[in-house]
Order: structure tokens, then sequence, then C-alpha cells
């Protein structure tokens, strides 16, 4: 849903469908167990 939302708001600049990408995407970051690629990293890289 949020590819699908984010192609039609760079299609067409439309701010309410950007509005909407970003709470999806809030939500999305809400879910607990959810495990993004963007999560910190535990330990430095040296």
């Amino acid at each position: 849903m949020m590819d699908f939302t984010w192609k039609v708001f760079s299609q067409t600049g439309n701010i309410d469908t950007y509005l909407l990408f970003k709470e999806l995407e809030k939500e999305t970051q809400d879910i607990p167990g959810n495990q993004d690629a963007e999560q910190e990293i535990d330990f430095p890289i040296s």
C-alpha cells in the first residue's frame, strides 16, 4: 500500500497523497516487532 501511495504522489505531487503516505509510514513503525532496514545498528562499525 505504501509503494502505491508513494508512486501516486511522485506522479501527481498531490499533498494529500503525501500526507496519507506519511500516516501509513507512521502506523507501520508503531507496530511492535516490525523490523525495518533503517533500524539503528547495535554495535559500532570499525
